[in-house]
């Protein structure tokens, strides 16, 4: 699949964050999906001490019938050099190049990408979800494994309980306990979809693990060595 180019990747970190500014603007939190029949997980490794950047991705098909399990459609790996040091809240222009290369060895195109990491929940709403959705042009949503920003309260302690994630009077993500009585994660509207529909597909996904199926093969994908 292939992008339409969005912006110059050779920014200072100044640059970066005017641009995030000024991008943020243009992530639509609102739903806007087509009929959902491939889901896309995206994750991002390194290797060599941080000098190579891997990106992973893996297409699923929706499973038939309840209790059906999803379907590995494909996957796809790049490695590049690593193209920003790690500065904390510009994450996307360290990992965001290779996850492209990563989508453009891709024969499926998803209608909805779940990533490892934060959406509108990062200080300039930004993160690396909102910003992958807007190269992409597709619904993403935020599945990440720490806060980046904002305040909340403890979840309750089974699966699907969530609460608020909130920054000053704003809604920006919920934190959801994934699995029983194990640390939760915290989900954000990503670009063209809204909160409660990020929970939804995030909670559809979920199989015997924290993780969502999609970044979770992700996941193990982009921390292999050797493949």
């Amino acid at each position: 699949m292939t992008t339409s180019p969005l912006h110059d990747w050779n920014l200072t970190p100044a640059e970066a964050i005017a641009l995030q500014r000024r991008l943020a603007g243009r992530v639509e939190r609102e739903d806007r999906l087509a009929e959902v029949r491939h889901v896309a997980g995206v994750d991002i490794g390194f290797e060599e001490a941080g000098a190579i950047t891997r990106a992973a991705v893996v297409v699923l098909g929706l499973p038939r019938g309840d209790g059906g399990e999803w379907g590995l459609v494909e996957q796809a790996v790049h490695r590049e050099p690593t193209r920003m040091p790690y500065v904390p809240g510009l994450l996307s222009f360290r990992e965001v190049p290779a996850a492209l290369s990563a989508f453009a060895k891709l024969a499926t195109r998803p209608q909805l990408v779940m990533v490892d990491g934060q959406g509108i929940a990062h200080p300039r709403r930004l993160g690396v979800a909102s910003h992958l959705g807007l190269w992409l042009d597709l619904p993403t949503i935020g599945v990440a494994k720490s806060r980046l920003c904002g305040t909340h309260t403890e979840p309750g302690p089974e699966r699907g309980d969530w609460v608020p994630l909130r920054d000053g009077d704003e809604v920006i993500g919920a934190v959801l306990r994934s699995r029983a009585r194990v640390k939760p994660v915290f989900v954000s509207p990503g670009h063209r979809i809204s909160l409660p529909s990020a929970l939804d597909w995030v909670i559809r996904c979920l199989g015997r693990t924290k993780l969502p199926e999609p970044t979770r093969l992700a996941d193990r994908l982009a921390s292999r060595r050797g493949q």
